[in-house]
């Protein structure tokens, strides 16, 4: 149940030993990057700057950036931190804590990162926040989207099962697990414990919590009602 092959294609990322075996969850993951990454940057100690950083980049210690990798002015990946090989980190993200990203993602402006993986070409270019959250291959954020992770009592996270049960994740902080190759449209949030299939679509503005299946459409539509100013307008 909930199997990290169910959504993501391991083969898309080179930090599949985060995963365990078909009969763990796929969110097992969150709770290891930590531990992960620091045996990974003992074991890159030497060589952790291979790709280009801008000299008003904020990059700290504990930070690998992988060959072709640019972080741009005014980025700060305070880390521990991996970012691939041929990622950008534009002026303005800000990444935290225990980041894992893929080769050949798009961490954009005025996004923020922790304790998260990215798997190889996922984007997330405007305007979001990614806690303690998996994104699969080529996953897509549109602008403004936010996976909150933490529920308004503090409790653990829960997802529901297909019989409708509630099974305790044992994390109090548990953003989202997005599919490979998954669109989530502009401006929607993903509740803590939110797990969406591969192929996916959300549409703008949506508020999505739980499971979705894999090649679904979430079609989130408002009711528009149009009427004319009793003024007319006129400000003469």
């Amino acid at each position: 149940m909930f199997s990290p092959r169910d959504y993501l294609d391991l083969e898309r990322t080179a930090h599949g030993a985060l995963f365990g075996g078909d009969d763990e969850p796929v969110w097992s993951a969150i709770g290891r990057i930590g531990d992960y990454l620091d045996g990974l940057l003992d074991r890159h100690a030497g060589e952790r700057l291979l790709g280009e950083v801008h000299e008003r980049a904020v990059v700290g210690e504990l930070v690998y950036v992988g060959a072709g990798a640019v972080i741009e002015a005014n980025a700060v990946v305070r880390g521990p931190a991996w970012i691939g090989e041929g990622t950008v980190v534009r002026s303005g993200a800000y990444v935290r804590e225990r980041v894992v990203t893929g080769g050949r993602c798009v961490l954009g402006n005025s996004c923020e990162f922790k304790n998260c993986l990215l798997f190889d070409e996922c984007e997330v270019p405007h305007f979001n926040y990614v806690g303690d959250s998996i994104l699969g291959y080529r996953a897509h954020l549109g602008a403004g989207v936010i996976c909150s992770n933490v529920r308004l009592d503090r409790r653990h996270v829960t997802v529901a099962t297909a019989a409708g049960e509630m099974l305790d994740t044992g994390l109090r902080k548990f953003g989202a697990v997005v599919g490979d190759r998954t669109e989530i449209g502009c401006n929607s949030v993903l509740s803590p414990g939110s797990l969406l299939g591969r192929d996916g679509i959300l549409y703008p503005g949506t508020h999505w919590r739980g499971v979705l299946a894999a090649g679904r459409i979430v079609k989130n539509r408002q009711n528009l009602v149009v009427v004319e100013r009793p003024d007319g307008g006129d400000r003469d």
